[in-house]
C-alpha cells in the first residue's frame, strides 16, 4: 500500500513536470524569435522549478500520504477552547467545537483509514467531553485513544468512545467522578453591609449563587444534579470500556497510574507511541501507517486572535481565576 501511494505520487509529480516543461519551451524557446535561446533556457528552467512545487503540492493533495488521523486533546476540555467569555481564558485549553469538527473531518476524508486520539487532559466540562466522545464514537474505522501524561474525569470520558485506551506506565488515568462548585461570598457580603435580595419565578432559579446562603433543600438539589452526571459518566464508562458498573463506581473517582489502571481493566494496553502506531498498521493489515496531525481549520485572523488571548492570559490570569467561580459549574475536570 505505501508502495503504491509513493509511485502514484511520483507518477503525478513526473506528468506535472512533464506538461510544465513542454508548455514552457513553447512559450519561451520555440514560440519567440526574438529572444536568445540562453534566456529561453533560464527561464524554462525558473518554470520547471516552479512547475515541480505546483505539481508536489497537487500530488499531496490527490494521493495523501497519510493513511491515520491524529487529533490532540491537550488541556481542560471547554466549549471553545475558552475564548469566549470577556476575561482572558485560560491558553492551551482543548475547544470542543474544533475537536468535534477536526474528527468529521478525518472521517470525510477517503484517505484516513483509523483515528488516533491524543489525550493528555485533566478533563473539563461535561458536555463538550460527551460531544468529542461522541464524535469519536462516529469515526468510521479503528478509534485508539493514546495517553502520555495525564487522562483524568473528561479525557477518560473521551476514551470511553473509542476502540482501545493505550497509556505509558507511569500515566495518570481516571477520576470518574463530577464536580459541582460554587463561591460562597454571603459571610463577606454581611460584614462588608452588602445585603442579597433577588426575585424569582421558580423555587430553585437561584439555587447556587455565591450571595445566597445555601440552606439544605438547594444542597440536594445542585448534589442531585451531580448525582445525575456521575450516573451518566459511570453508563457511559461502563459501556465504552465492557467494564462493571460498580467496578467503575469503586475507583471512587481515584486517579492512578497507568500499571495500576492497566491491572484494573481501565486500560487496554501500555506501550509508547511507536508500539501504539505499530498496533494501528497490524489492525489495518500493513507494514506501518503514517500519521497525520488534524489541526482546526481556522482562518489566520482567528489564529492571530488566539496568539492575543495568550497575552491577554498573561496579564489578566488572576482576575479570570477569581471570575470563574461567580457561580455553581459542573465539570470533570480534576483539579
Amino acid at each position: 500500500m505505501d508502495n503504491l501511494r509513493r509511485l502514484s505520487r511520483l507518477a503525478v509529480v513526473l506528468v506535472g513536470v512533464t506538461i510544465v516543461a513542454v508548455a514552457a519551451l513553447a512559450l519561451f524557446v520555440v514560440w519567440p524569435e526574438t529572444l536568445t535561446d540562453l534566456f529561453g533556457v533560464v527561464i524554462t528552467l525558473v518554470v520547471v522549478i516552479a512547475g515541480i512545487r505546483v505539481a508536489g503540492g497537487i500530488a499531496r493533495s490527490i494521493v495523501p500520504s497519510y493513511d491515520v488521523a491524529e487529533v490532540a486533546v491537550e488541556g481542560p476540555i471547554t466549549r471553545d477552547g475558552g475564548g469566549g467569555g470577556p476575561l482572558p481564558s485560560r491558553p492551551n485549553s482543548a475547544s470542543a467545537d474544533d475537536l468535534v469538527e477536526q474528527i468529521d473531518r478525518a472521517n470525510d476524508d477517503g484517505s484516513v483509514d483509523a483515528l488516533l486520539v491524543k489525550l493528555n487532559t485533566p478533563g473539563g466540562e461535561v458536555v463538550p467531553s460527551d460531544d468529542i466522545r461522541l464524535a469519536a464514537d462516529r469515526f468510521d474505522g479503528p478509534t485508539i485513544a493514546y495517553t502520555t501524561d495525564t487522562c483524568a474525569s473528561g479525557g477518560y470520558w473521551i476514551a470511553s468512545g473509542c476502540d482501545e485506551l493505550w497509556a505509558r506506565e507511569g500515566s495518570i488515568v481516571g477520576s470518574i467522578g463530577v464536580i459541582g462548585s460554587r463561591l460562597n461570598a454571603s459571610e463577606l457580603a454581611d460584614r462588608i453591609g452588602l445585603d442579597y435580595e433577588q426575585f424569582t419565578a421558580g423555587e430553585y432559579k437561584d439555587a447556587g449563587l455565591p450571595l445566597k446562603e445555601l440552606d439544605d433543600d438547594d444542597r440536594a438539589y445542585l448534589q442531585g444534579i451531580v448525582d445525575e452526571y456521575y450516573d451518566h459518566f459511570v453508563d457511559r464508562v461502563s459501556e465504552g470500556r465492557d467494564l462493571d458498573p460498580d467496578a467503575v463506581r469503586e475507583t471512587e473517582a481515584r486517579i492512578y497510574l497507568g500499571a495500576r489502571a492497566h491491572d484494573l481493566g481501565l486500560v487496554d494496553e501500555l506501550g509508547t507511541r511507536e508500539d501504539v502506531e505499530a498496533a494501528i498498521a497490524d489492525r489495518l493489515g500493513r507494514d506501518e501507517v503514517t500519521v497525520e496531525a488534524f489541526e482546526p481549520d481556522r482562518p489566520l485572523v482567528q489564529r492571530m486572535g488566539a496568539s492575543a488571548e495568550r497575552v491577554a492570559y498573561a496579564l489578566g490570569a488572576g482576575i479570570a481565576g477569581v471570575a470563574d467561580e461567580r457561580e455553581f459549574r459542573l465539570r470533570t475536570e480534576r483539579p
